[in-house]
C-alpha cells in the first residue's frame, strides 16, 4: 500500500526435501501463500520432490471460466499490479428435483443452465493484494446487502440480497454483481466450501479463538463458554456459522469468520504446521479438495504471486467490512442491509487506487477488533 512500510522475508539457509534442496526462500513463499491460500485459495510451487508433491495437489483444484462475461460491461482493469480476488464461501449444495446431487460447482458452472437454488453463499469477501505485495485487505460484504443482481452474462436482473446472486446466477453472476457494486475488477475468483473448514481446522491441529463472554446459540443448539478454545471439525464450522445469540447477528458472524481466518492463518504460519510434512500436506489437501478457482488463474501466475508474497505476515492481512448505514424490512425480501453509500464509495475507491492510508486514518475503528474482543 502506498506509503506503508513492509518487510522482506527469506534467509540463506537451505534444507533437504525429498533428496533435493528446497531453499528457505521458496519455503518462505510457501509460508506466506499457503497462509493466504486459506483465505483466497492460491497455491505456491517450490523446488524439489516435496514441493512438487504439494504443487501437484493445487494443479487438481476445480476451475470455472470467467471469459464469458462481456468485457464492455466490466470495470476497467485496475492500473498497476494490485490484485482483487473475489472469495465466495459456499455450501456443498442441496438436492434439486431433476438435478444430480453429485455434480460440483465447477461442473454446474459449465452446464447449459445453472441449478438455481441448489447452493447457498452467505459469505462474500473482496481480497485486495497491494501492488507492492506487502499487504492484503479482506473486505466482507454483508450477505443481506440490498443491491442490483446481475446474471452470468452481466445483465441486470432486479434488486435482491447480494447472497442471492450465487444461488440464482452462479459464480459468474456473483462476479458481475460484485463488480457492479464495487466498481472493482475481480482479477480472480476463489470459492471455498465452508465444510472444508472442518477439514482445515483439523489438519492444522485446531484453531485457537477467544470467546469474550458465554452465550447460547439456539439455532445450532450450542453453548459457547467464555475463554480461549481450540476449535476443529464441527465445532470450528459452528463457530464461523454462528449468528443467533450474538448481539449484532450477521454482523457479528462476519467478525467471527474474519477472526477465525486470521487465527487460522497464524496457525498455518506456525512452525508446527509448516515444518511438519504430514501436517502441511494434510492442510493443503483439505484446502484443495474444497476449493474452486477461475480457469484463467494459471500455475505460473500462482508461482509468481507466491514468491512476491514471501514477506507477508499475519499482521499484514487487514480485515474490513463494507460500511453499513442500517437495516430495514421489506416484505418481499425480509430483513435487508443498506450500505452507507458515500463511505462505501470511499472504501472501494481507496481499493481501486491501491492506497488505503487515508481511509484507515479517517476510519481506524473499521478494522477488525483484536482476537480477544470478537464476540
Amino acid at each position: 500500500m502506498a506509503g506503508m512500510s513492509g518487510r522482506r522475508g527469506g534467509d540463506a539457509g537451505k534444507r533437504r526435501a525429498g533428496g533435493q534442496r528446497f531453499s528457505s526462500r521458496h519455503r518462505k513463499a510457501w509460508l506466506a501463500l499457503v497462509a493466504l491460500a486459506v483465505v483466497i485459495g492460491v497455491a505456491v510451487a517450490g523446488t524439489g520432490a516435496y514441493a512438487y508433491m504439494l504443487n501437484g495437489k493445487f494443479n487438481n483444484v476445480a476451475k470455472v471460466t470467467t471469459k464469458t462475461l462481456k468485457e464492455k460491461d466490466r470495470p476497467d482493469p485496475d492500473k498497476g499490479k494490485a490484485l482483487n480476488i473475489l472469495l465466495i464461501g459456499s455450501d456443498k449444495g442441496k438436492k434439486i428435483e431433476g438435478e444430480s446431487q453429485d455434480t460440483s460447482i465447477a461442473q454446474d458452472a459449465k452446464a447449459a443452465k445453472w441449478p438455481a437454488g441448489k447452493y447457498r453463499s452467505d459469505t462474500l469477501m473482496v481480497v485486495h493484494i497491494t501492488a507492492n505485495r506487502k499487504f492484503a485487505f479482506l473486505t466482507s460484504i454483508p450477505r443481506d446487502t440490498f443491491t442490483t443482481l446481475y446474471d452470468a452474462k452481466g445483465n441486470p436482473q432486479g434488486q435482491n440480497k447480494v447472497n442471492a446472486a450465487f444461488s440464482e446466477y452462479g459464480p459468474l453472476g456473483t462476479v458481475s454483481t460484485v463488480e457492479h457494486l464495487t466498481n472493482l475488477r475481480m482479477k480472480h475468483l476463489a470459492i471455498i466450501d465452508w465444510e472444508g473448514f472442518k477439514d482445515l481446522s483439523t489438519a492444522v491441529g485446531g484453531v485457537p479463538v477467544t470467546i469474550p463472554k458465554a452465550f447460547y446459540d439456539p439455532k445450532q443448539k450450542v453453548q459457547w463458554e467464555a475463554g480461549t478454545q481450540t476449535l476443529k471439525g464441527n465445532k470450528a464450522l459452528q463457530y464461523v456459522r454462528t449468528r443467533y445469540g450474538l448481539l449484532r447477528g450477521d454482523f457479528d458472524r462476519i467478525a467471527r469468520q474474519q477472526n477465525f481466518l486470521r487465527a487460522m492463518m497464524k496457525k498455518v504460519l506456525a512452525k508446527g504446521t509448516m515444518t511438519n510434512p504430514v501436517k502441511l500436506i494434510n492442510t493443503v489437501s483439505a484446502l484443495t479438495k474444497n476449493l474452486t478457482v477461475d480457469e484463467e488463474w494459471t500455475s505460473g501466475d500462482m508461482r509468481g504471486l507466491a514468491l512476491s508474497l514471501r514477506g507477508v505476515q499475519t499482521k499484514d492481512v487487514i480485515f474490513l467490512t463494507a460500511p453499513v448505514a442500517g437495516t430495514e424490512t421489506i416484505p418481499e425480501f425480509g430483513d435487508i442491509v443498506r450500505l452507507e453509500e458515500a463511505k462505501t464509495a470511499e472504501l472501494f475507491k481507496a481499493l481501486k487506487d491501491d492506497n488505503l492510508r487515508d481511509y484507515l486514518k479517517k476510519y481506524p475503528d473499521d478494522v477488525l477488533k483484536p482476537p480477544s474482543q470478537v464476540d
